[in-house]
């Protein structure tokens, strides 16, 4: 850790990488030390993006390369049609009018008048900033960076937003099943967690308990567990059913923990609809604590991630860190984390994730094979490290002249 506050620099990834894989990236940040670069979404807090580039941003300065964090600002109705993207880009179905549109285009136009980049590069985050690059005379290279199921997008959408997209010099991708025909060269950068920030380290014994007893969790049985924005993508009504025929054949408690972002204004009415569901033995949690979520992950005998469609699932791969075994569905980038009896399970019905909760509550030894494989999939896959490395190599793609190396020209000006 560096500094008085404990900021975490890169040579805190060595036991975990070991000391090549930082010299490596020592000696590519080197050539990359002049760049001052931005990242642009839409919230400071709740979901994977805004953690990854909570670590991610730190961890670039450490380096030695400047790096910002911009949010954009709206009201109510911008985030609801927002919203309304995000369904819709992963395969729902949208109503967008030209009101709409033009609600959206003018509440980013007006975040571009308060919001300088001038940078040298400008990664942009998901649907809510997009047009953010109409109002802007570049200096250097724009990403758009998509962190959604991009699969099945809904097309009338789609052909809207490529309007902005193919006007971005890269776009980056969870995996490879979500490339598009776009004219803007494509990459592939699964995400990664920070095994440092509190909802991964270890906090010790005591500090785990207190926050279990500070919110009620009952642990004198075996805890099931999924944590998850409230959002309709992410199946809570499914992990409860699947949960109640599971403990028909063994006793255990069901935390479904979440959080509402804010920009996702249909997370508290998610929420809200799911505490009719509560009992003594199915807890249900809105709640933004690192430490519980860590907590739960930890004493869990096994996490869910049932979603019906996911971007990648930063949630399954927390757990996996932790060691402990996860029964993910079989969509978006899950499959990517997830070997199905090796290191978790797979599921694709409700029924499935019931057998496979039962099977992993009454076999002890399977627990814990699956959580060792899981955790040393992490540590060779999906820490923050190698995300950081994936951007230096793109970053340090593009020419003095900003011109892709592989021959795929810069839209000049």
């Amino acid at each position: 850790m560096s500094g008085e506050y404990m900021i975490t620099g890169v040579a805190d990834y060595e036991p975990y990488v070991g000391a090549q894989t930082i010299e490596r990236l020592i000696k590519k940040a080197k050539a990359l030390q002049d760049l001052h670069v931005v990242h642009v979404n839409s919230t400071y807090y709740g979901g994977g993006v805004a953690e990854l580039l909570s670590s991610m941003t730190l961890l670039l300065n450490n380096l030695g390369i400047k790096t910002g964090w911009r949010i954009i600002f709206g009201p109510p109705d911008f985030f609801r049609i927002t919203k309304g993207m995000h369904n819709a880009i992963q395969g729902g179905d949208i109503n967008l009018s030209d009101y709409g549109k033009k609600l959206y285009e003018i509440i980013v136009y007006e975040n571009s008048i308060r919001m300088r980049l001038d940078h040298d590069i400008v990664v942009i985050h998901d649907p809510q900033p997009l047009p953010l690059i109409n109002h802007y005379r570049k200096k250097g290279p724009w990403i758009w960076r998509c962190h959604v199921d991009l699969s099945n997008p809904n097309r009338e959408l789609w052909d809207y937003l490529k309007t902005f997209i193919e006007k971005y010099d890269a776009v980056i991708v969870s995996i490879k099943e979500y490339a598009q025909q776009l004219k803007t060269p494509q990459l592939f950068f699964m995400p990664a967690i920070d095994p440092f920030a509190t909802k991964n380290r270890d906090l010790g014994e005591e500090i785990l308990n207190e926050r279990l007893k500070r919110y009620d969790i009952p642990t004198d049985l075996p805890l099931v567990v999924q944590i998850s924005r409230f959002d309709r993508w992410k199946d809570p009504e499914g992990v409860i059913k699947a949960f109640n025929i599971a403990r028909r054949e063994v006793d255990c408690t069901l935390v479904l923990l979440g959080n509402v972002a804010t920009d996702d204004p249909e997370g508290q009415e998610v929420f809200e609809s799911m505490l009719e569901y509560q009992d003594e033995r199915i807890i249900i949690r809105s709640v933004e604590d690192a430490a519980l979520v860590n907590a739960l992950q930890r004493r869990a005998a096994v996490v869910l991630q049932k979603s019906i469609r996911e971007g990648f699932g930063l949630t399954v791969t927390e757990a996996m860190w932790k060691g402990t075994p996860v029964i993910g569905g079989k969509v978006g980038g899950i499959p990517s984390q997830i070997q199905d009896g090796v290191n978790g399970f797979l599921v694709t019905s409700i029924e499935e994730a019931a057998d496979r909760i039962v099977r992993l509550l009454k076999d002890e030894d399977l627990r814990q094979r699956m959580g060792r494989e899981a955790r040393e999939t992490v540590r060779k896959n999906f820490l923050l490290i190698r995300l950081v490395e994936q951007y230096l190599d793109l970053f340090s793609s593009f020419e003095p002249s900003y011109r892709l190396k592989n021959g795929v020209g810069y839209r000049q000006g």
